[in-house]
């Protein structure tokens, strides 16, 4: 069997990462730096073939992952399949996997959850509640920050989906791109690279910039590279 490649990808930057602002789930689009880092992923990646994509829901992700399209060579037709039941249920289709590129699109890839720091500012997060606390509540492991989700947390929803979808797919030797976001992508480098709780908050996950992994038919992993 031949290698699998998994390709991921963290959006590129958002307009509230521009203003500094803690994003999680509020659904804000690229900036224009943003734009611009997901063409140039898009053209890094402009020869390669993917058999399978995986999509967060939130627009800042689905506008990197159109922008990659844009410029890849491969002439198939992208069509998203949404795992809300109505949705599932109504757009129930075959499939055509020598003309289309399936993409799943899933809330189990969607960023950390920040609870009530979401929007706020984050230095004026820091003059209020001091920087060391705001720092344990984004760079700690098991801490949630008010009402939120901890980077924990975000394990417990993305790794079994990874398990369960993403996985299968690089065991029958398919290549898979993932566009998401720094935490969901962290929790899956944190399984695949068997990266301790204590070590993995501070692994930082560039915006825009794709990662390549290649595993062998047991799933070992052969090869890290960053497209920069």
């Amino acid at each position: 069997m031949s290698l699998a490649t998994m390709v991921l990808v963290r959006h590129g930057q958002s307009q509230w990462n521009l203003e500094n602002r803690f994003t999680g789930w509020v659904d804000v689009p690229l900036s224009v730096k943003g734009r611009n880092e997901a063409i140039s992923a898009g053209k890094k990646l402009k020869d390669m073939r993917f058999d399978t994509m995986y999509v967060s829901h939130l627009m800042r992700a689905i506008q990197t992952m159109h922008y990659i399209l844009l410029e890849l060579a491969d002439a198939r037709i992208p069509i998203i399949y949404h795992e809300e039941k109505r949705i599932h249920d109504w757009e129930h289709y075959s499939g055509d996997r020598k003309n289309e590129i399936p993409i799943y699109q899933s809330v189990d890839l969607a960023e950390r959850y920040y609870g009530d720091l979401q929007g706020l500012n984050k230095a004026d997060t820091m003059k209020k509640y001091g920087e060391q606390q705001v720092r344990i509540w984004r760079r700690s492991y098991d801490v949630n920050p008010p009402k939120g989700e901890s980077l924990k947390d975000t394990c417990e929803r993305t790794i079994p989906y990874y398990k369960n979808h993403i996985l299968p797919d690089l065991q029958a030797g398919k290549n898979v791109l993932i566009v998401a976001h720094g935490n969901s992508l962290r929790s899956i480098i944190k399984y695949v690279e068997n990266i301790s709780d204590q070590d993995i908050p501070n692994v930082e996950i560039p915006t825009g910039i794709p990662i390549v992994y290649t595993f062998d038919a047991q799933m070992k992993l052969q090869k890290k590279t960053l497209l920069e």
